[in-house]
């Protein structure tokens, strides 16, 4: 049995629950779970916002932990090693967007947390070659977050060959914007947050902004009008209201 926390309804509170999985697949593995991080999803997922949420629902796509268990087809990964699962855990290895790279654009994807139960559980199961092995000496504590938040922003930056010359813009800093900012640092961008809230100025430098906009400012803004190569808007959609 795997032990799990689970909403029983629509936004309910997190309760103790098990379930059998059943027998493992040839190339899926089983991982035994240390720590999981929070993502806004995994909320949407729990009010059921997109319409995609089955019940009991197990949040939980930001996993850390090692191999358990490895199914008789499993070549890529071994017992006890520390791996990685964000969003998606499957996908049919064999259409034209598996086999060119693309697989998060595989029409039979599977997400972590959508139609199967997600990390908040002493295991988990996904296939192998959705599971990424961690370098040795990254925190485990800490590097939840990049299986989904960090790969958000990292992806466009290698989708759209962003430059270590650009000048790239981020719009919000909280979770998503703190990363990319990191990420477009260490690129050797030339990095300008935006943020409504002036007070993340001194944040926002310290992670990596060379550049500092209060998009509450109009002249502001205006003064760095086509001024960018590249922007980053990590803004939630919901949160965005037309005047």
């Amino acid at each position: 049995m795997i032990h799990a926390y689970a909403a029983k309804t629509v936004n309910a509170a997190l309760e103790p629950f098990e379930y059998a999985p059943g027998f493992l697949k040839d190339q899926e593995v089983e991982i035994n779970v240390e720590y999981c991080g929070l993502c806004h999803s995994d909320l949407i997922m729990l009010k059921n916002d997109w319409g995609l949420s089955q019940y009991p629902f197990v949040p939980g796509h930001e996993v850390v932990g090692t191999i358990a268990a490895v199914g008789d087809g499993v070549t890529t990964l071994k017992v006890g090693q520390q791996v990685g699962l964000g969003w998606s855990s499957h996908s049919c290895m064999h259409c034209e967007y598996c086999m060119s790279g693309d697989r998060n654009l595989c029409l039979t994807l599977e997400q972590t947390i959508v139609g199967r139960y997600g990390g908040f559980a002493d295991k988990v199961r996904a296939h192998e070659e959705w599971v990424t092995p961690l370098p040795t000496g990254v925190d485990p504590a800490k590097v939840g977050p990049l299986f989904c938040g960090g790969v958000t922003v990292f992806n466009p930056i290698i989708q759209f060959d962003v430059k270590p010359t650009d000048r790239v813009g981020v719009i919000g800093i909280g979770g998503l914007g703190h990363l990319a900012l990191r990420f477009l640092k260490a690129w050797g961008c030339d990095v300008t947050a935006f943020s409504t809230n002036a007070n993340k100025e001194s944040e926002a430098r310290e992670l990596g902004a060379n550049h500092f906009i209060n998009s509450r400012d109009a002249k502001a803004i205006e003064s760095v009008t086509n001024s960018f190569d590249f922007i980053i808007s990590t803004v939630n959609p919901r949160a965005i209201r037309c005047k």
